[in-house]
């Protein structure tokens, strides 16, 4: 009934996601903290502006207040950074995050963050998985000694939120003045202050607005706003910060002569751009620019980290400042590990999400918004003179990808195709070697590359390919389409 994928727990509302389900999830998690004698330090849990999102906060601190369970509740809503953040600073065990991100508006979920305020690895996922599975056989088999079917007859234990607030075990809170002072501390206000930059800001109906208007007024920048109301159906579109939802803030900068537009996810974990001349930048090319800029300009120095869907013009450039890239699967907690392991400058995916060393141990889109804003400024050039300036240095490759939607009972065949039979096409360009490391990636001879592999939130086989030409990766996609007969959602 609950089960994780890459960033998190989500499912469709009413469906998966509802009241029960949260409660089971918060039993879970409450025996998984007596069991490891964490339940003493307490949790934290913020929520976004989906729909639901904070009654489904609520609904999971009254399961923590039943179990004795200290709950602080962020209680506006915020960014997913903020709650990481709010993990990592005050040392606890765990925290929480109802947020489905970029995910469509008819989804909601769940994010779990460990001590340091890192995303939940798949050993602690499992694990909570698993204590909500032996919860769920405890009631069917009170249910069947009984005769009976009903919930209300043996309900997940809960205290009432007005009386757990009463008690104490619910706390209510609002750190964001913590969380912006550390960025704020990390910023060259300085060099931004003089450097008077106009700001095109889309929240995308989401939660950054307060949190990067304020960073960035505090530096003395102009900032304008659109998509800055909560709307629960985030416009009728996906709240992803993607070229296609980004053409209105695209508009914005040319017809405004803005020097950057930033637009964030729902939950403000993932950015994108557009540059001076309204030129979409993608998170592949802002994992390139803010590694470049780290190094060039701030004289910081490690190797980088990107899972297998990411560009590998961040390799090159790496290699240039004599420094390895390590490549991981998809899931932000495979990045933040490796970079821990590695003591690397930069981690990052092509989703958008990005983690800079010293700050949270995640993705955070709003301290990557400052931190560009700081390249402008410090550099002196435009978005697009530095964007450029990198290409003629470590050359240009074109990235693609294809989402393809599949029937459940088709997951299987799939499977077996790609992971068990380990079918690879007749493909026009020398292989290297192929990997199996998260679905299949199959690396050419010429540097480029093409990965299949299922989503970890969605029903979607993705297929990313990156080749020197846009004709190039465009082939190599579609011979993968004709041969496991995909159709594009």
């Amino acid at each position: 009934m609950i089960k994780f994928g890459t960033g998190g727990w989500r499912a469709v509302i009413g469906d998966g996601f509802t009241k029960y389900n949260l409660q089971l999830l918060a039993a879970a998690m409450s025996h998984k903290m007596k069991a490891e004698r964490v339940d003493d330090q307490g949790i934290v849990i913020g929520y976004d502006r989906r729909f639901l999102s904070k009654e489904s906060m609520q609904w999971m601190a009254e399961v923590f207040a039943a179990n004795g369970i200290h709950t602080w509740l962020i209680n506006r809503s915020a960014p997913t950074p903020l709650a990481m953040f709010y993990t990592m600073e005050h040392d606890l065990p765990y925290g929480m995050m109802v947020t489905a991100s970029h995910n469509p508006a008819i989804y909601n979920g769940v994010k779990v963050f460990t001590r340091g305020g890192r995303d939940a690895d798949m050993e602690v996922t499992a694990d909570i998985e698993s204590y909500a599975g032996r919860i769920e056989a405890q009631r069917l088999a009170a249910y069947r000694l009984a005769g009976e079917k009903h919930d209300e007859l043996f309900p997940i234990p809960f205290l009432p939120y007005a009386d757990a607030v009463r008690e104490g075990l619910i706390e209510e809170i609002f750190p964001i003045n913590e969380y912006l002072d550390s960025i704020l501390s990390d910023i060259n206000t300085a060099a931004i202050r003089r450097a008077n930059l106009r700001v095109a800001l889309d929240p995308m109906y989401g939660v950054s607005e307060t949190s990067i208007k304020t960073l960035l007024i505090t530096a003395r920048c102009d900032v304008a706003t659109i998509h800055g109301n909560h709307d629960t159906l985030f416009g009728g579109k996906l709240p992803a910060p993607n070229e296609k939802a980004m053409r209105a803030l695209s508009a914005t900068v040319v017809d405004g002569g803005f020097d950057i537009g930033i637009a964030t996810d729902g939950d403000a974990d993932r950015i994108g751009v557009i540059d001076n001349n309204g030129r979409y930048l993608s998170p592949n090319d802002l994992l390139v620019v803010l590694y470049y800029y780290l190094e060039k300009y701030k004289g910081r120095k490690g190797p980088a980290v990107r899972n297998l869907c990411t560009t590998h013009v961040l390799d090159r450039l790496a290699e240039m400042f004599g420094e390895a890239c390590y490549e991981v699967p998809v899931g932000f907690k495979w990045i933040s590990s490796k970079m821990s392991e590695s003591n690397a400058l930069i981690g990052g995916e092509s989703s958008g999400g990005l983690s800079i060393r010293g700050h949270i141990h995640g993705k955070d889109g709003i301290y990557a918004a400052a931190l560009l804003v700081e390249m402008l400024a410090v550099t002196g050039k435009k978005m697009s003179e530095i964007f450029d300036d990198i290409r003629e240095v470590v050359g240009r490759s074109v990235f693609v990808e294809n989402n393809y939607r599949f029937r459940a009972e088709d997951k299987a065949k799939y499977l077996r195709i790609i992971m068990e039979d380990r079918a690879v096409p007749e493909l026009p360009y020398e292989i290297d070697h192929v990997s199996y490391m998260d679905g299949c990636k199959v690396y050419f001879v010429n540097g480029g590359w093409i990965s299949i592999r299922f989503s970890g939130t969605e029903p979607l086989l993705r297929v990313f390919a990156e080749m020197p030409t846009r004709e190039m990766a465009d082939e190599v996609c579609g011979i993968y389409k004709d041969c496991l007969k995909l159709g594009e959602v």
